[in-house]
C-alpha cells in the first residue's frame, strides 16, 4: 500500500494551522473541483487527493493519528534505508485492529456522488480511518458518521441555500440554513450509508464586497468630494439590491456609516441581521473645469481656521 502525504499534496509545512489548511485546500478545490473540468481525468483524481488530505488535516484526531503514523513510516525509512513501501507492518495502524493506537472514530466525507459512484478515497485512507472493506472493523462499536467538506458562497450565507447529494440510490437534498459560519457543521440525520448520520462541513468563500465579522459586514462606497463637502448620496451594495446612503455635508475620508439590519442573518434567528458598516471612500477629481478651479480657489481663500 503507498503511503500518501497529505502534506505535500496541499502544500503545506506540517506544522500548518488550521486556517492554513483551510486556505490550501479552497484555493486548490476550487481549481481542480469536477464542475470546473469536466471530462478531465487528471484534475478527478487530484480533486479526490485534496479533499481526502483535508478530511485528515482539518480533523484533530484524524491529524494526530495520521502525525503518528508519519512519525513511524519516517523511522521506518530511515532504518530500512529506503525500503520497499510493502515491507512496512501497516497492520498496525489499520483502523480498529488489535493494536491500532487512539481508538480513531471513523467519519469521512462521502464525495462518491461526484464521481459517479466511484471510491472517492485510497485504500490508504480506507484503511487508516475506515470505510470500504476496512468498515467492518468498526462493527460492534458506534456507527461511523459521514463528513463532507462544502463550500458556499456569502450571498448563500445571507439567503440559506442546499446541496443534492446521492447516497445508497437516494438523491438527498440536505438544505443549509442561513447564516452559518466556516465550520459549521449540518446534520442530516439518517442520509448517509446504511443509515449513518451525514454532515456538511461548511467553508464560506471569500467574498471581495464584503468582509465578515461575526453576523455583520463591512463594505465601502465611492463619493465624490463635492458630495463629501456639501452632502447628498451614495450608492451601497448589499444582498436586497443597491441602497442609497445619505451622506451628510461634511463628511470625512474614510468615515464610517452603519446601516441597522443589512447585515447577515444570525443562525436560528434568520428574522434577526447583524448590521453592514460602509467606509466612504472619497474620490478627488484629477481634472477640474475652469469653473470648478475658480471656485475652490475662492473657497480656500474664504476659509475659516
Amino acid at each position: 500500500m503507498e503511503y500518501k502525504d497529505y502534506y505535500k499534496i496541499l502544500g503545506l509545512e506540517r506544522s500548518a494551522g488550521t486556517d492554513e489548511v483551510r486556505k490550501a485546500y479552497r484555493k486548490l478545490a476550487m481549481q481542480y473541483h469536477p464542475d470546473r473540468n469536466p471530462n478531465n481525468k487528471q484534475a478527478e483524481e487530484k480533486f479526490k487527493e485534496i479533499n481526502e488530505a483535508y478530511q485528515v488535516l482539518s480533523d484533530k484526531q484524524k491529524r494526530a493519528r495520521y502525525d503518528q503514523l508519519g512519525s513511524a513510516y519516517s523511522n521506518w525509512e530511515q532504518r530500512s534505508g529506503g525500503g520497499q513501501q510493502g515491507d512496512f507492518d501497516w497492520s498496525q495502524w489499520f483502523g480498529g485492529q488489535p493494536g491500532a493506537s487512539g481508538g480513531t472514530r471513523v467519519e469521512y466525507g462521502d464525495l462518491n456522488d461526484l464521481f459517479g459512484g466511484q471510491e472517492a478515497f485510497s485504500d490508504f485512507f480506507r484503511s487508516i480511518f475506515g470505510g470500504g472493506g476496512a468498515q467492518t472493523a468498526t462493527r460492534g462499536r458506534s456507527r461511523p458518521a459521514y463528513q463532507q467538506p462544502v463550500t458556499i458562497s456569502l450571498d448563500e450565507v445571507y439567503h440559506g441555500t442546499s446541496r443534492s447529494l446521492q447516497s445508497d440510490g437516494r438523491q438527498l437534498e440536505i438544505r443549509i440554513p442561513a447564516g452559518v459560519k466556516t465550520g459549521s457543521k449540518v446534520r442530516a440525520a439518517g442520509a448517509g450509508p446504511d443509515g449513518s448520520d451525514l454532515y456538511l462541513i461548511v467553508d464560506v468563500a471569500e467574498d471581495n464586497r464584503f468582509e465578515r465579522e461575526g453576523d455583520d459586514l463591512h463594505t465601502s462606497a465611492d463619493t465624490d468630494v463635492f458630495t463629501a463637502i456639501l452632502g447628498g448620496e451614495a450608492e451601497v451594495k448589499t444582498f436586497e439590491g443597491i441602497v442609497k446612503l445619505k451622506i451628510p455635508a461634511g463628511t470625512q475620508p474614510e468615515q464610517v456609516f452603519r446601516l441597522s439590519g443589512r447585515g447577515l442573518p444570525r443562525l436560528k434567528s434568520a428574522h434577526t441581521k447583524g448590521d453592514l458598516f460602509v467606509r466612504v471612500k472619497v474620490k478627488i477629481p484629477k481634472k477640474l473645469s475652469i469653473k470648478q478651479k475658480s471656485l475652490l480657489e475662492e473657497a480656500a481663500r474664504n476659509k475659516s481656521d
